[in-house]
């Protein structure tokens, strides 16, 4: 087992991405508002999250390339070809560059308490800090340095939400009951669909396979690929059901609304004392670093890819992509700048890609010529098409919620 905690990578990387400042707050909402009743929805998430990204990490261990590589080479006709290329940058690098703006200001969220009085900035000037932080990391064009980096976020954001959670002592049968009978409280369908979309994510595809193509080739290694995934899914899933939880018991019997969560520092005072501040702060300084990071590997991996682009973490045009989006995160922070248009067309071109994505990973792990006898088995098959089923839903509900029609 050591062995294979030694060998975890390309799994945490994508941990490292769904554990944003999203999830946190979305976490941290779903807990004060319905208890541990939506610890299945996490469960679903992670089942279903490990079932796309083993498809994924299997096509770049065994087919050698990337998701964005293989839609290039499957998809023959050129009106397609123009779409699905159009979509891909439009969702995972345009999209990317609006979400960047909440990875940076939600990695610095934890510390406002301690900047708010050395300056006037209508901003944390923090901000510029982690995005220093990524940039320099994305810079150095080192696969393992970058990917180390997010092992040790991955795992300071799982000692500190998951500490939280245990001093907190929940109680056992409750949480038990919250993860395996499914029961759907008044009002808590949007949340529902929101805790398994912030793990469900189409860039999570293209930053895997991309990512273990550069970590591993061949069958000898799809055991220590499969082992990475699920150890650093379920890993992340239990990040997620920490806060959760955390936030259950916090507010327990509490009428307070809670907006973001920071405001778990406040209720773990009493068990934590001053070091409350300190834990969540941290908490939020690895989740949003690590995806200020992931979001501009994502989106350079994807568009290299969807446009034949010579694959090289130091090659120029791949530089300037991931520079792109953290350049536009870091704007969007520190100007207070909400670019709703650019979060709508992303809304919408995400809720399009997911399914689409999720449907063309099914079909190319099928390709026999492409991944031969690893190829799906007929279990396999049948659980994609519910998670498809499951993206498709979500989707719909993505666009629909971006016009606000829900």
């Amino acid at each position: 087992m050591l062995k294979k905690l030694k060998n975890i990578g390309p799994g945490a990387m994508v941990a490292a991405a769904f554990i944003g400042p999203g999830t946190v707050t979305t976490a941290t909402i779903a807990g004060s508002s319905y208890g541990f009743t939506l610890l299945w929805a996490i469960l679903f998430s992670i089942l279903a999250t490990f079932l796309l990204q083993e498809m994924s990490s299997r096509l770049g261990v065994i087919g050698g390339m990337g998701v964005g590589e293989a839609i290039r080479q499957k998809v023959k006709y050129p009106i397609l070809k123009y779409f699905s290329t159009f979509l891909v940058i439009g969702a995972i690098v345009i999209g990317n560059a609006a979400y960047e703006a909440g990875n940076i200001t939600g990695a610095v969220l934890g510390f406002d308490v301690f900047t708010e009085k050395l300056t006037d900035l209508p901003f944390n000037p923090l901000i510029f800090v982690i995005g220093i932080a990524a940039f320099l990391l994305l810079f150095s064009g080192k696969y393992k340095l970058i990917e180390r980096s997010l092992v040790v976020m991955v795992s300071v954001m799982g000692s500190v939400f998951l500490f939280s959670a245990a001093m907190l002592k929940p109680d056992l049968i409750l949480i038990l009951k919250g993860m395996f009978i499914p029961t759907l409280p008044k009002g808590a369908l949007i949340m529902v669909i929101g805790l398994i979309g912030t793990t469900v994510v189409p860039y999570n595809l293209f930053l895997h396979a991309s990512s273990v193509k550069e970590r591993w080739s061949g069958p000898e290694n799809l055991t220590d690929s499969r082992w990475d995934t699920a150890i650093s899914v379920i890993l992340g899933g239990m990040i997620t059901m920490a806060i959760l939880i955390s936030s259950s018991v916090a507010f327990a019997g509490q009428n307070k609304v809670v907006s973001k969560g920071s405001d778990l520092a406040e209720q773990l005072y009493p068990i934590l004392g001053e070091w409350s501040v300190f834990f969540i702060a941290f908490g939020f300084l690895a989740a949003g670093l690590s995806s200020s990071v992931t979001a501009p590997l994502a989106a350079a991996f994807a568009t290299s890819e969807i446009l034949g682009w010579k694959h090289d973490l130091k090659g120029k045009k791949f530089r300037w992509v991931w520079f792109f989006v953290l350049v536009n995160g870091l704007i969007f922070s520190s100007l207070g700048f909400n670019p709703t248009s650019v979060i709508l067309f992303a809304q919408v071109a995400n809720g399009m890609l997911l399914p689409i994505i999720a449907l063309f990973l099914l079909w190319i792990v099928n390709d026999k010529n492409i991944m031969g006898k690893y190829s799906n088995t007929r279990l396999v098959n049948v659980l994609g098409s519910i998670v498809i089923l499951l993206t498709l839903i979500l989707g719909v509900r993505g666009i629909l919620s971006a016009f606000q029609i829900i």
